[in-house]
């Protein structure tokens, strides 16, 4: 009786049209033809009420397995149909990974780190080494060993984060110096770049914002050594000579103390409506001056044996100068777009 049930029939009819399928949708149409609902296999399944008793049981298993068959085959067939199409559009969409990216350039020094860079280069010319320091500091480098006690005004000048325990983020890369000095001791020449943190934020201010310090001890060190160090070094930083000025200024930790103008590296002083100079023809870059004694003693050298000069620049506002940059917040964003537009605004 299973023999009129077709069910070799039904077998043979689905191989050959399986061996036939080139497509999922091909695959698919398969199997609804033979275990769809109205399905080759559902019919047979169907009719095994109308067998003898004797005859259904023997009649079920077959077509149980001829089912398994079935799926099992379908199962397979599609998954090298996949893998065939899978493979074929990889073929077809093949990247090469290698190849150069089209349409972006690539990635540079930011402007800020470009210019701590640049003059560290320089300072490494003249002799420095470059000296770092923690940026979480205690009160005791920041103000007392430069000179600068709990009830000394100029504390009012460097509005500080304070954390709990009494630390505090650096005001400036000076403690560095002090913790040098206490290392190797004297001679020494060093550059201190690094983040230092205030209480400020506007279009020329940032609470957070990058500067280099440099302290050169050693015996007999003239005034004239320090003037000829920071214009060698802003010269070279511009890559022309620039006219210099010396001002007369006040630091606790250093005496007698100075601030460095330089002419104006946009106008060089001829345009009184200059948007770099504001017409003066003159910039700030620098604050400096002869190592205050009370300094190098915390330091534990001897001041009447050893003296020097320390001079403290912001790489931040260099940067400014020499790219063209007018809105400190545009090295800070991350807008690229925005900075893009600032910076062609001011090229143009």
């Amino acid at each position: 009786m299973a023999g009129e049930l077709n069910i070799n029939a039904v077998r043979d009819s689905f191989t050959e049209a399986l061996n036939g399928a080139n497509s999922l949708q091909e695959l698919d149409e398969i199997r609804v033809k033979f275990t769809g609902k109205k399905g080759d296999l559902t019919l047979l399944l169907r009719s095994l009420g109308k067998l003898p008793p004797e005859e259904r049981k023997s009649a079920g298993q077959e077509l149980n397995t001829l089912r398994d068959e079935i799926e099992q085959k379908l199962e397979q067939t599609g998954k090298k149909i996949r893998d065939a199409e899978n493979e074929k559009q990889e073929i077809s969409q093949r990247i090469d990974v290698t190849l150069p990216v089209k349409g972006r350039t690539s990635g540079a020094f930011h402007p800020v780190m470009q210019t701590m860079h640049e003059i560290a280069n320089i300072m490494q010319g003249l002799g420095y080494s470059v000296a770092t320091g923690p940026e979480i500091e205690e009160e005791f480098y920041n103000f007392e060993c430069l000179n600068v006690p709990a009830w000394h005004p100029a504390r009012d000048m460097q509005d500080t984060f304070y954390f709990p325990d009494g630390r505090l983020l650096r005001t400036h890369t000076s403690p560095v110096q002090i913790r040098a000095m206490l290392e190797y001791g004297a001679p020494l020449r060093i550059i201190c770049p690094g983040k230092v943190y205030r209480r400020d934020n506007d279009t020329t201010h940032s609470p957070m914002f990058n500067q280099m310090e440099g302290l050169l001890i050693d015996k007999d060190v003239p005034f004239s050594v320090m003037k000829g160090t920071l214009a060698e070094m802003v010269n070279a930083f511009f890559g022309k000579s620039l006219k210099s000025r010396f001002r007369a200024s006040y630091f606790p930790f250093t005496e007698p103390s100075m601030e460095l103008d330089i002419e104006c590296v946009e106008c060089s002083g001829h345009d009184e409506h200059c948007r770099v100079c504001h017409g003066t023809g003159w910039l700030e870059v620098a604050g400096m001056g002869m190592v205050h004694p009370n300094v190098i003693r915390a330091g534990k050298i001897d001041p009447d044996e050893f003296n020097g000069f320390a001079f403290g620049i912001g790489l931040d506002r260099m940067a400014m100068l020499k790219y063209g940059i007018s809105d400190l917040r545009l090295l800070f964003d991350g807008n690229v777009s925005y900075f893009m537009s600032g910076f062609q605004g001011e090229a143009e």
